[in-house]
C-alpha cells in the first residue's frame, strides 16, 4: 500500500524572484544614468522675454556656438552645405519649421547668413530660441 498523492514529479513553475531582482537593478541604473545623458551643443543663449514654445521630440534645431560652428541638432555642418543639408532633411517632413539657437557672443553677420541659408532651403517657419531673463 502506498501513501501520499502520487505526485512525485518535478514542479514546473518559474521562479520569478531573480527576474524581479534584475529588473529592479536595471531600473535603478537607468534612473541614475538618465539625467547624465543630456544632448546638445553648449550655447549661451541671449535673454529675452517671450512665451514658451511647444516641445516636439522631432524638432529641427540649428545651433551656432561661440566659435561660429554650425550644427543641425548635433551634426556639425558648414555654412556652404547648410541649405543643401536642410533641404534633404526636410524632404520627408510634413512641417517645415526650424528653431535657431545662437550664442550671444556670435556676430550678427554670422546669424543673418545662417538665417539666409535656412530661408533659402524652403523653411516656412523659423523660430529663435532664447533664455528667459534672470530676475
Amino acid at each position: 500500500m502506498t501513501s501520499g498523492s502520487g505526485n512525485d514529479g518535478l514542479l514546473s513553475e518559474i521562479n520569478i524572484t531573480p527576474f524581479v531582482d534584475v529588473m529592479l537593478v536595471l531600473l535603478i541604473i537607468f534612473m541614475v544614468t538618465a539625467p547624465m545623458m543630456v544632448q546638445g551643443v553648449d550655447v549661451s543663449l541671449p535673454e529675452a522675454e517671450s512665451g514658451p514654445i511647444s516641445s516636439d521630440d522631432n524638432q529641427l534645431v540649428v545651433s551656432i556656438d561661440k566659435e561660429g560652428k554650425i550644427y543641425i541638432n548635433d551634426l556639425n555642418v558648414t555654412t556652404d552645405f547648410l541649405g543643401e543639408k536642410l533641404k534633404r532633411i526636410l524632404e520627408n517632413r510634413t512641417g517645415k519649421e526650424v528653431y535657431l539657437r545662437a550664442d550671444k557672443m556670435v556676430s550678427y553677420g554670422v546669424v543673418v547668413s545662417v538665417m539666409t541659408e535656412i530661408k533659402g532651403a524652403g523653411i516656412e517657419k523659423l523660430g529663435m530660441l532664447t533664455e528667459p531673463p534672470k530676475k
